[in-house]
């Protein structure tokens, strides 16, 4: 029990005050209610020691948007809901990082309350979190203000931005893969507290076989006909050097570049419609994995969870990261694709000009064509099919 003069006071009044610059009145809030975040935390991971960490991280996001607390007396309900968030996703990393048997270890009692080291690394992290999200692009800063720390839902910040679900996951996708690096080294010096060691859990490095990539780039070439051009998505290593490229068709291409851009459509795409009949079935998915090259032909699955269990289909590597990046899904690849010649060593496509801007705004312009009252029906390619 906290029996200070900030201790004693309403969270509203404590929140007020920390948006005025008391620490102390963000330690106190912080305080009252770790008791609580952390045993929602625990009975989601398992353990104690990563509750707290999970805590620590989603005290870390509730410091960083707290001006966006719009309820300032639900302070303990909008942190425990951050902190269940932040467990969550946890959770979701460690069944493919460690054995199953790990998990169903019971809790360890859990800690009162951080430390004064603790609340000391906290305020530098918190400072350094907000500059790398305020270098965001305006549209992919407010998602990751309403997701990450206001704690809403995808319906509820599209609703907020009045955007849909697929391009609010597009956009938390982008700037996933901008922080990354920002963020990257933080993470590695500040993650752990000084008083105790935990195993990493939410980096790449603890899977031997997997490294997780993102979109960085669609590449086009300069061919006269367009239809000879040579689409090609690059895939980047999150936390690492590597490059992946992988030569997709146009269609495919054309769909990434709109979901990298953010574009919205005046009706469901293919893949959105894919998420949507998943959603619908109480399924999703959890993950799509770049798996093997035979030849010059990359294969991938995706990994689905359902009522049934999770299972995993085959696709194409376009296919399924479309889908990823519909959905928010991480994209892993095979680590030893990174390194191998067959794929690294064919550089034709470093020449081609970047194209992830133009095919968005190339489709988009087409997709306004078509909503004229006097366009003819036309198919996504332009030749006379039909739109209905």
């Amino acid at each position: 029990m906290d029996d200070s003069p900030a201790g004693l006071l309403p969270d509203a009044r404590l929140v007020q005050a920390a948006l005025d610059g008391d620490k102390d009145a963000f330690a106190a809030l912080v305080t009252r209610h770790w008791p609580t975040a952390v045993a929602l935390a625990a009975r989601v991971l398992g353990t104690a020691d990563l509750a707290a960490d999970a805590a620590q991280e989603a005290a870390v996001a509730a410091l960083v948007g707290l001006d966006r607390l719009r309820a300032p007396g639900r302070f303990g309900a909008w942190f425990c809901g951050i902190t269940l968030n932040v467990a969550r996703g946890w959770m979701r990393q460690l069944r493919a990082e460690r054995p199953a048997a790990a998990l169903d270890q019971a809790p360890d009692p859990a800690s009162a309350e951080p430390g004064p080291d603790e609340r000391a690394e906290l305020a530098d992290l918190a400072a350094a979190v907000r500059a790398a999200v305020a270098q965001l692009a305006n549209g992919q800063r407010d998602a990751v203000l309403l997701f990450y720390l206001q704690g809403l839902t995808h319906r509820e910040v599209a609703a907020e931005l009045g955007i849909s679900v697929g391009a609010v996951k597009a956009r938390l996708h982008q700037a996933r893969a901008a922080l990354t690096p920002a963020l990257a080294p933080l993470i590695a010096g500040a993650a752990q507290p000084p008083t105790r060691t935990k195993e990493p859990v939410m980096t790449t490095a603890t899977r031997p076989a997997w490294a997780e990539v993102s979109v960085t780039d669609i590449r086009c070439s300069e061919d006269s006909d367009p239809l000879s051009r040579k689409h090609v998505i690059v895939l980047d290593e999150r936390d690492g050097p590597r490059r992946l490229p992988i030569w997709i068709g146009p269609a495919e291409a054309t769909v990434l570049a709109l979901s990298l851009q953010a574009v919205e459509t005046p009706r469901p795409l293919t893949y959105q419609l894919a998420a949507g009949l998943l959603g619908a079935c109480d399924s999703r998915i959890s993950e799509v994995r770049i798996t093997r090259l035979t030849g010059v032909v990359f294969y991938a699955v995706v990994v689905v969870d359902g009522p049934a269990g999770q299972r995993e289909v085959d696709a194409r590597p376009s296919d399924a990261v479309n889908l990823a990046l519909v959905t928010g899904a991480p994209i892993l690849a095979d680590s030893a694709l990174l390194d191998d010649p067959r794929a690294s060593n064919r550089d034709e496509w470093r020449d081609y000009p970047s194209r992830t801007a133009a095919l968005a705004a190339e489709a988009q312009q087409r997709m306004q064509q078509l909503q004229a009252p006097d366009a003819p029906h036309a198919g996504p390619a332009g030749k006379g099919t039909s739109t209905a």
